[in-house]
């Protein structure tokens, strides 16, 4: 089952499982992640999974779609390049060990 890492801005991070086809959004849910509000339940519409992708896994992840990238603009705290919604992140075998930092506040 492919890891996770969050990390919390103070620097803290939180190691969780994911089920290949979920969502990081979920899998956060699931593990007991604090900083994931996802008030919308995964939807691609509040913002409140907001997550900065780890540098080096852009390029797997991949980048977001017309209406995660509208979303983003509505976060609450400042969007970033890395930015990304944890809902729209779907987990795969490739992204094991996957870094994703939460920003200070959703």
């Amino acid at each position: 089952m492919p890891r996770i890492v969050f990390v919390r801005p103070e620097g803290e991070s939180q190691e969780v499982e994911a089920a290949e086809g979920a969502s990081a959004m979920r899998a956060a849910l699931v593990g007991g992640v604090s900083g994931i509000t996802a008030d919308c339940g995964g939807e691609a519409s509040c913002a409140t999974c907001h997550v900065y992708v780890a540098e080096q896994w852009l390029d797997q992840v991949g980048g977001p779609g017309p209406d995660e990238d509208d979303m983003l603009d509505f976060a609450a705290c400042q969007r970033q390049p890395n930015s990304r919604l944890s809902c729209q992140i779907r987990i795969t075998d490739g992204l094991d060990g996957l870094v994703l930092t939460l920003p200070e506040s959703q």
